[in-house]
């Protein structure tokens, strides 16, 4: 069976046939603040699919950026009275540890920001040199009116388009901007923010052309699959799309991967709005397989809510799983079967755009059934 992925820019669940390596790039975290559920979700797909595609014989690479420079960080920082690069390593001791704890696969790379200045420099001056950007205020901005398919990932309307870019910081309303979807490749430096040296005076790289930078750098000029958590199809990714192609001519993306948002209390997990579920606060009470569970309960591409009924859920399954193992092996029946039947019907289940709640059930039904659900459980990651 070809495994079939939903990609956001066809907007359809198509056909996902790689190549012998596999190039991954998961936009990462801003290391400000502990990796809460939403952050664990997005990670996880990643972990699940690389799993997948090393079943079937392919090699990944997945890069997972820090965004160690940019506005939340730089005003966290400030906050705290720390210096960002300070705040950054903490954080990223703690994303990691939480992420190890789950037992994800450690990533080809987990790039800096701030390891790419060269990089993001060369960039911006290729974007400018090609007719896509220009200078104004002391900052450079790409200008959307010369990329065509500006809009070809998200397939956003141009109000829509102008609400998130305001939403998420892309400030529609900078006078220096001759359109208000233009963003910033490069943009001065408050006096109390770090500042990098640049042909178009000292500052600091924007959000988007940080991302562009690492993925062109680490594994080049296309990328087979990209994406993150559902919000930041717009602006980040179809900004991302458009000064990358714009500079190399070549396709950014393959396949576009995108995660749906993990709520509390009807409401998305948010560090603006403080309503957030850290891993790193359930690992001490609940096994971290537990955890692991209860995120994969969930399908990748929906929205849900979180609830303290997903690990009594996960609990118990795990629980049913283990009592089945335990049966197996102290039985004459080593159940290799069943064994095979569970790792097939996960096989099956993950070829079918990631549905990872399928493939529980279905071991469920192999460990209801007496039967070992080892290899099926190890193929999504799960210790017995």
């Amino acid at each position: 069976m070809t495994m079939r992925l939903y990609d956001t820019a066809r907007a359809e669940i198509v056909a996902f046939e790689p190549g012998e390596l596999v190039t991954l790039y998961s936009c990462g975290i801003t290391p400000y603040d502990a990796a809460h559920l939403g952050h664990a979700q997005v990670y996880l797909t990643f972990d699940i699919l690389q799993r997948r595609l090393r079943d079937l014989g392919h090699d990944t690479r997945c890069v997972r950026n820090v965004t160690d420079v940019d506005d939340d960080i730089l005003r966290k920082a400030r906050e705290r009275g720390v210096h960002y690069l300070d705040l950054a390593a903490e954080e990223i001791a703690r994303f990691d540890r939480d992420m190890a704890a789950l037992g994800l696969l450690p990533a080809y790379s987990e790039p800096r920001a701030t390891s790419a200045i060269p990089e993001i420099l060369t960039l911006i001056g290729a974007v400018l040199e090609s007719g896509h950007a220009y200078q104004s205020g002391g900052a450079v901005y790409f200008d959307v009116t010369t990329f065509p398919d500006f809009g070809k990932v998200s397939h956003f309307d141009r109000d829509t388009m102008l609400a998130m870019a305001a939403e998420h910081g892309g400030n529609p309303g900078d006078p220096n901007k001759r359109n208000p979807l233009d963003f910033v490749l490069w943009q001065p430096s408050l006096p109390d923010e770090p500042a990098w040296e640049s042909r178009w005076g000292p500052g600091r790289p924007g959000w988007h052309i940080e991302c562009s930078a690492l993925a062109l750098r680490d594994l080049g000029k296309t990328v087979d699959v990209h994406g993150g958590g559902r919000d930041l199809v717009f602006p980040h990714h179809e900004c991302e799309t458009a000064q990358s192609e714009s500079a190399t001519g070549a396709p950014f993306v393959r396949h576009w991967l995108h995660i749906g948002l993990v709520g509390l209390d009807g409401t998305k997990m948010s560090k603006s709005l403080g309503n957030l579920v850290f891993v790193g606060d359930l690992l001490p009470v609940h096994e971290p397989m537990v955890v692991r569970l209860a995120l994969l309960s969930h399908h990748y591409r929906h929205d849900w809510q979180w609830s303290a009924s997903d690990l009594d859920d996960a609990t118990s399954r795990l629980e049913a799983w283990r009592r089945a193992q335990s049966a197996v092996g102290e039985g004459p029946d080593t159940a290799n079967a069943g064994s095979d039947r569970g790792l097939e019907a996960v096989r099956s289940f993950l070829d079918d755009d990631l549905d990872t709640p399928g493939a529980l059930v279905a071991l469920d039904e192999v460990a209801s059934a007496g039967r070992s659900v080892a290899q099926g459980a190890a193929l999504l990651g799960i210790t017995l």
